[in-house]
């Protein structure tokens, strides 16, 4: 069964590429940010940086959509610190994968600029940088630079999670 979490800051593609990669294995898709409470989404609309006391309820929401996908799920969660990711991980009560796409911070504004209908302002960014513990080298993480065609990203994982899937 795969439960992936596609990860990364703000305008790295974690929506388009997980979608894809769903519907590329038949899974369902969990877009992470539905399960932030309205005040979550205010503050960061306002450009405020959430706390980690803000985070917690919404990372227990998405750990809790993980654990009961028993047929696999891709989800879609920042997931910028190792405690996060650690509490996704034991909230999933199983193997838990992760997708970091990285990127300049070039790559990542124009992604920004480029998109509409989000919640994040671009002035957010920085502080998502800020805040972005790289998670290579912990277990099940695969790394993918968006400047990447998405094609080319959804293609190396999906092929990279059927290695995992045995």
């Amino acid at each position: 069964m795969i439960r992936l979490v596609v990860m990364g800051v703000s305008g790295s593609g974690k929506t388009s590429v997980g979608r894809m990669i769903a519907s590329r294995l038949a899974l369902p898709f969990l877009e992470g940010d539905s399960l932030h409470p309205p005040a979550n989404v205010a503050k960061m609309a306002s450009g405020i940086p959430l706390t980690d006391a803000d985070r917690w309820p919404w990372l227990d929401r998405v750990g809790a959509a993980l654990a009961e996908a028993d047929s696999g799920l891709v989800a879609s969660c920042s997931a910028l610190k190792k405690t996060y990711r650690e509490r996704l991980r034991q909230a999933a009560g199983g193997p838990l994968a992760f997708l970091f796409l990285d990127g300049s911070e070039a790559v990542l504004r124009e992604h920004m600029r480029k998109r509409t209908g989000h919640f994040m302002p671009l002035s957010m960014l920085d502080s998502q940088l800020a805040t972005l513990e790289t998670p290579v080298g912990e277990p099940l993480v695969l790394r993918h630079d968006v400047a990447e065609p998405i094609e080319t990203i959804v293609e190396v994982s999906v092929e990279w999670l059927k290695t995992l899937d045995r």
